[in-house]
């Protein structure tokens, strides 16, 4: 093969992999489009869980204060003793 025929031959196969260089280029740049909104949803996602969490955390709160002996028990007893009247000896 003379020079020039090799020097063609390896303008073409740097010609070939230009082009898939630049196709790599195209999808790299499109797989990190998609990352990028991949990103954000699992940030909305982990703020929306928090949310819940904070709301059930509440509702956890909430049930243990009724089933604690309180301040809504203390306050039944006291209100009875008001309504029944008091015996004099």
């Amino acid at each position: 093969m003379s020079e020039s025929g090799e020097s063609e031959l390896i303008a073409q196969e740097l010609s070939g992999l230009g082009h898939k260089l630049n196709e790599f280029e195209k999808r790299l740049t499109e797989v990190e489009k998609v990352n990028a909104r991949l990103e954000v949803a699992a940030l909305t996602t982990a703020r929306a869980l928090q949310e819940v969490s904070q709301h059930w955390d509440a509702v956890y709160e909430a049930m243990r204060r009724i089933e604690e002996p309180g301040v809504h028990e203390l306050r039944r007893e006291r209100d009875s003793r008001r309504s029944t009247p008091e015996r004099k000896s």
